[in-house]
């Protein structure tokens, strides 16, 4: 199923615990009521026109071609050029449609030079998941940017980012999303395997730069994220006392 359609039933997600956690009444609104945002962030569709770009990179890999970086400038130009005409926007301060065309470039443009030579094999790229845990009677749905796997058989989860600044130590090692995503590997056929989570993250300081945050989970961490979930379900159904699609 595409997680499009796994969205149409009863679930969790990392960003709706994160959402639920960081304000109720923010998720009751978006999540429950549906109320649309009076806006679209200038950061947030930048970052969505940049994965894009990284997806469609994959996809060549996949097929063993390799894209040029006029390529990736091309493709970029397309998908943040959906917005160059849309009122929908709102830009921040000294930002505008044809600034983040420039920045946009110039952040593929580091990215593209700084990305390591590897001869991982790309296994999936944007692959919807959903896996259940015994506490809670919805399942945990999302989508993983990217799976690879290299020559020894090691599974690579990598989550892209877009971000206005470096991560530290402390937010990679407790990143919930990561080891959702390994969870999901383990219930769906990756169990018994060795696994490494990474963010590749494009990071758009004044001078550009990208870096690739690598990291594990172990079973105790896996059974922390759990407990996190259970008592956010708990909390969601006391806050709004029916399920929610």
């Amino acid at each position: 199923m595409t997680l499009t359609e796994l969205r149409k039933e009863p679930h969790l997600s990392s960003s709706s615990i994160n959402d639920y956690v960081e304000c109720g009444l923010l998720y009751k609104l978006g999540r429950i009521d549906h109320i649309p945002m009076e806006f679209k962030s200038d950061s947030l569709e930048f970052g969505s026109a940049v994965h894009l770009v990284l997806a469609d990179f994959y996809q060549e890999r996949l097929m063993g071609n390799t894209l040029l970086l006029k390529d990736i400038h091309a493709l970029f130009e397309t998908y943040w050029g959906r917005w160059e005409t849309s009122p929908e926007i709102a830009y921040s301060k000294g930002k505008d449609f044809d600034t983040l065309l420039m920045e946009g470039k110039e952040l593929l443009s580091v990215w593209y030079d700084k990305l390591p030579e590897d001869s991982f094999r790309v296994l999936s790229i944007e692959e919807a998941f959903s896996f259940s845990i015994p506490s809670i009677p919805v399942p945990i749905i999302g989508a993983t940017d990217l799976i690879e796997e290299d020559e020894s058989g090691t599974i690579i989860i990598t989550d892209w980012k877009t971000s206005g600044r470096s991560y530290t130590n402390d937010e990679v090692e407790s990143n919930m999303q990561l080891t959702v995503y390994q969870m999901s590997a383990k219930a769906n056929g990756f169990k018994g395997r060795d696994i490494l989570l990474k963010f590749d993250c494009l990071i758009k300081t004044k001078k550009p730069d990208f870096k690739q945050y690598w990291t594990t989970r172990s079973e105790l961490d896996e059974k922390r994220v759990i407990k996190k979930i259970t008592a956010c379900w708990e909390g969601i159904v006391i806050d709004v006392n029916y399920f929610f699609p």
